[in-house]
């Protein structure tokens, strides 16, 4: 049977507009910064990518400085930024959560969200010049953050703003206006486009300092020959996204149906972060008594890819450092695994989901033998 994918939060299937353009970038030759014909037409595959990040945010072209990723995008900003106290959500992805030794981690509560009143309280104690960094919405949970708010409190008090939208970009509407931020970043591979190709949207900021020196590329904010196949992947898998009008409506179908299931199975079924808003494709899920290694194993070979901590540890798996923030039982956390649906997902795949589920739970949770005892 066709194996099925369920883990788009950590990658999901490049669109077939994008793997086209990729091609047909990568068959001519051509350096970006060259000023003879073949740089200048490789200059324009970037600047038409360019415009579509742009409108993906409701930002100008200008604004966009292209990455390696996500991962480079986050550490360029927080390290670049220019001030000397950072400020974190501490349910950050690693690459800004980690991106500089000495933080400091904002609370959040037992659903997920920031705790702005602790922020607040935080931002007060000090006046040393700072950059807040809050995710739009959370890679393991999927719960959304009150970003414009934390953006107020950081403003009054002179702060700079970082979003980390990686997650969160081609599943919700993003406006860089509304949320009023200062940077935010942004990565290919999450929404359809090639893994290596990532974006920085930098708003009003002059005193950025590049994390890559050596060349004028990026309008001097990220030096190094732009990847133009991967940047014109970019484009044309948001340029996708923008046609295909109903992907967030019918991901969310899809995630109510898998949820409606899994508590049909065990009503008891714990989802972290239900009661907040959420991303319409992520659902982080614990089975007791059966940790997240043992079934992301079983469910792999039952033909299901799941994710089971973060996709960003060198294949390990490790306690989760979100579901510790908010409060959950370490036994809960230790069981908890994230299905991710995406573009390519379909009911079929979700009720074989379940199906497999279910005889995982029943063959390995003791929960399953007491309700049957019961």
């Amino acid at each position: 049977m066709t194996p099925v994918y369920l883990d788009h939060n950590a990658t999901t299937p490049m669109r077939p507009e994008a793997v086209a353009a990729m091609v047909e970038a990568s068959r001519v030759v051509g350096n970006a910064s060259s000023t003879h014909g073949f740089g200048r037409a490789m200059r324009g595959r970037v600047d038409r990518a360019r415009e579509r990040v742009a409108e993906l945010v409701g930002a100008k072209p200008g604004d966009v400085v292209f990455t390696a990723g996500g991962t480079e995008a986050n550490n360029a900003v927080l390290r670049g930024a220019g001030r000397a106290r950072v400020v974190v959500s501490a349910i950050e992805h690693d690459s800004a959560r980690l991106a500089v030794e000495a933080r400091e981690e904002i609370p959040v509560a037992a659903d997920g969200r920031v705790d702005l009143a602790s922020l607040d309280r935080m931002l007060s104690a000090s006046d040393v010049p700072a950059i807040v960094s809050v995710m739009l919405a959370n890679n393991e949970t999927g719960v959304m953050q009150p970003v414009a708010e934390a953006a107020r409190l950081a403003r009054r008090a002179g702060a700079l703003v970082h979003c980390d939208a990686v997650q969160a970009a081609g599943k919700t509407a993003i406006d860089v206006a509304a949320l009023d931020v200062d940077f935010l970043t942004l990565s290919a591979h999450k929404l359809g486009g090639p893994q290596g190709v990532g974006a920085i949207v930098v708003r009003g900021i002059s005193g950025f300092d590049p994390l890559t020196r050596g060349g004028g590329q990026e309008r001097g904010r990220r030096a190094g020959t732009e990847n133009v196949a991967g940047i014109a992947a970019f484009g044309a898998a948001i340029g996708a996204l923008a046609d295909d009008v109903d992907a967030t409506a019918r991901m969310s179908r899809l995630r109510d149906r898998l949820e409606a299931a899994l508590r049909a199975v065990y009503p008891a079924v714990v989802v972290h972060g239900a009661s907040a808003p959420r991303l319409a494709n992520t659902s982080c899920v614990s089975m007791p008594g059966v940790a997240a290694r043992t079934q992301s194993m079983a469910l792999d070979l039952a033909g299901f890819a799941v994710g089971a901590g973060s996709a960003c540890s060198s294949g390990k798996v490790s306690p989760s450092h979100v579901l510790a923030a908010m409060g959950v039982d370490a036994d809960d956390a230790a069981s908890a695994i994230r299905v991710s649906v995406g573009w390519t997902t379909t009911d079929v795949e979700i009720d074989r989901f379940v199906a497999a589920w279910r005889e995982v739970f029943a063959r390995l949770s003791p929960a399953a033998r007491l309700a049957a005892a019961a």
